[in-house]
């Protein structure tokens, strides 16, 4: 379970909203047509919800964002911004932009009474049943149990309007099939096969207290919170609450720092876009901010945060296309496999996890990360060097075949990603044919892999790029040395 998220929290943002961030979504060429829902029934009577409970007017109105796009998947992509054309552009429900909003200007105000807190959940039917406990539940158990219940209560919930317009399933991986978890690069598949995990083990283990709620429910307590029920509310405290720090609660254990805020959560993530979000301590309000301003009908955008594209997918369900913040993970097993050769193999893993250098190793689409590189250069040193590891891992070059040896590693480890990457583009190919049961999990996972071929092949480009001109160094070496 990630923390809360600071989707809307302070700051938020590592791009700009100038000129090059608009030739960036020029270049992408992308043509988005967008659809009001301010007249749909559950949006009406959402905001008539909101409205009662102190929401005012808003800049902004709910709509549907659809997209037209192309998918070809027969060649290696050697450009990042390629891939924004390749997976959809569709963000789907949304929030537009009644009329131009000017930077600094406030996009939307939700009064404390509109948001869904463990307060909320307290002064609540459930409050005194939550207070008998005898094991301090958390304050997310708290929200996933008030979720469910409010759900079966159906109409007669408080917060209907509220429930009836939330999504009936998501594409985390938590919902994710076995086959779809398999498409998944190794390092997501085994996070999320964790989550999956967790939200079983957060129901097996509460059967106790959901059997003393009985009798708040009509029917029996084993069909109303089911695994299913419970999967469906930690998918929405997850990927659509805020953080708001709560006051302390001595009925609850651990960090209570969850919101869900209705309305509010209809925006959507866009990487290079800034806004200043908050609770409002003064106006008792939650807050955002645009930081670039919108223009009159475009949909407004927030940033979750800087996070690339598995992280994305990991806690909220999607990927966003052409991320700036996206790199592709080398897992210990690949390098495993390309340096099997190496009898000190397992002493080096050793030396690496000793120091801390072995996760986190990247390729971006400029290339491997420093830290990957560095990792391979300690590689191509023979264990007669043992003495001079610790200094590589501190930045000491290597000599010139080593370096060039650590460069053409780097190719290896790229193209056998790549490879994996193109089985599964494939596979995925072949399921979405056979029907719509699994087309959701399987367009977001599809979305990925997509995203990771662009970043490989341009990866590769740039390693290409730079033997090439190690060779020609080289040869220019030779010349001069001979004259």
């Amino acid at each position: 379970m990630r923390q809360p998220n600071k989707i809307y929290g302070p700051g938020g943002v590592m791009r700009g909203c100038g000129r090059a961030s608009r030739q960036r979504k020029k270049k992408h060429g992308s043509v988005v047509r967008s659809v009001s829902l301010s007249h749909q029934h559950q949006c009406v009577r959402l905001l008539r919800f909101l409205h009662q409970r102190g929401l005012t007017p808003t800049l902004l109105r709910p709509a549907v964002f659809s997209g037209t796009h192309t998918r070809t998947f027969n060649s290696v992509v050697h450009t990042c911004h390629v891939c924004a054309s390749l997976v959809s552009p569709d963000t789907g429900r949304g929030l537009q932009a009644v009329r131009n909003v000017k930077p600094g200007q406030l996009l939307i105000s939700l009064p404390q009474s509109c948001l869904l807190t463990t307060s909320t959940v307290m002064d609540s039917y459930l409050g005194q049943y939550i207070k008998s406990w005898k094991t301090r539940p958390s304050p997310l158990l708290v929200l996933c149990v008030f979720l469910v219940c409010e759900r079966h209560r159906g109409e007669y919930s408080d917060w209907f309007p509220y429930m009836d317009i939330l999504p009936a399933t998501y594409s985390c991986p938590a919902y994710f099939s076995d086959d779809v978890m398999a498409l998944l690069p190794s390092g997501v598949q085994r996070r999320a096969l964790e989550q999956r995990e967790a939200v079983r083990e957060l129901h097996s283990s509460n059967q106790d207290l959901f059997q003393t709620l009985q009798p708040l429910l009509s029917h029996p307590a084993a069909d109303v919170l089911t695994y299913e029920a419970l999967r469906w509310a930690w998918c929405s405290v997850n990927t659509r609450s805020v953080f708001m720090p709560q006051p302390s609660n001595e009925f609850l254990h651990g960090q209570d720092v969850y919101a869900l805020a209705p309305f509010l959560d209809f925006l959507n993530h866009q990487p290079d876009v800034q806004v200043k979000a908050g609770f409002n301590p003064s106006t008792k309000c939650y807050e955002i901010r645009s930081v670039c301003g919108t223009q009159r009908f475009q949909q407004a955008f927030i940033n979750y945060g800087s996070h690339d594209n598995q992280r994305l997918l990991l806690e909220y369900g999607f990927v966003a296309p052409g991320n700036p913040h996206s790199v592709v993970y080398v897992d210990t097993e690949t390098l495993r496999q390309v340096l099997r050769g190496d009898r000190s193999l397992e002493q080096k893993m050793k030396f690496l996890r000793e120091k801390n250098f072995h996760n986190n190793l990247t390729i971006s689409s400029e290339g491997p990360s420093w830290r990957l590189m560095t990792t391979l250069r300690l590689m191509s040193l023979p264990q007669t060097q043992y003495h001079q590891w610790g200094a590589v891992l501190r930045g000491q070059a290597v000599d010139e075949e080593a370096d060039l040896w650590s460069v053409r590693t780097a190719m290896t480890l790229c193209e056998r990603l790549l490879l994996n990457t193109l089985r599964a583009l494939h596979q995925i190919s072949r399921l979405l044919q056979q029907g719509e049961e699994l087309k959701e999990q399987l367009q977001v996972v599809e979305s990925l892999r997509v995203e990771e071929k662009c970043i490989l092949g341009s990866c590769l480009e740039s390693l290409r790029q730079s033997l090439g001109d190690a060779s020609v160094s080289s040869n220019q070496r030779d010349t001069n040395y001979a004259s």
